[in-house]
């Protein structure tokens, strides 16, 4: 939700680097933070409200993937700027970009590692609960 929202705080700004084109979409970098940003809020919505884990889950996943994706993208066409992932909230923080690039960097595999591994528990653990066909319809009764 902070990076969400910092994202669309930033978008507003007067920053020069906000009308520069973005290297792999071609987007400027003021209407891609604006969103992505309210896609992040979005997602937070989803984490809130899902009835399903999984819905949460995947969607995280699905969210990480598509950032490292992006940051894949950066790497390959030889970009090595940090990312302007917090927007403004940088200056407002007095942290250097480069050091809040890296921590994006590690929350980033943490988002992406741990929604990935946490959705494979949970999909395990239903076809474990799943009756296979030809057997009984009674499911498995585990002592917590």
């Amino acid at each position: 939700m902070i990076t969400g929202l910092a994202k669309i705080l930033s978008a507003f700004g007067h920053a020069q680097m906000l009308k520069q084109a973005d290297p792999i979409t071609g987007i400027r970098f003021g209407h891609l933070m604006l969103v992505v940003g309210m896609l992040e809020l979005c997602l937070v919505g989803v984490c809130l409200f899902a009835k399903s884990q999984r819905w949460a889950l995947a969607s995280v996943a699905i969210m990480a993937g598509n950032f490292v994706a992006y940051r894949v993208g950066l790497w390959w066409i030889g970009w090595h700027k940090a990312c302007t992932c917090l927007g403004s909230l940088t200056d407002a923080l007095h942290i250097r970009p480069e050091l809040a690039d890296n921590i994006m960097k590690v929350i980033l595999a943490y988002l992406l590692v741990g929604s990935s591994v946490f959705f494979a528990l949970l999909w395990q653990n239903s076809r474990c609960l799943r009756p296979e066909s030809g057997q009984s319809k009674a499911r498995p009764h585990f002592v917590t």
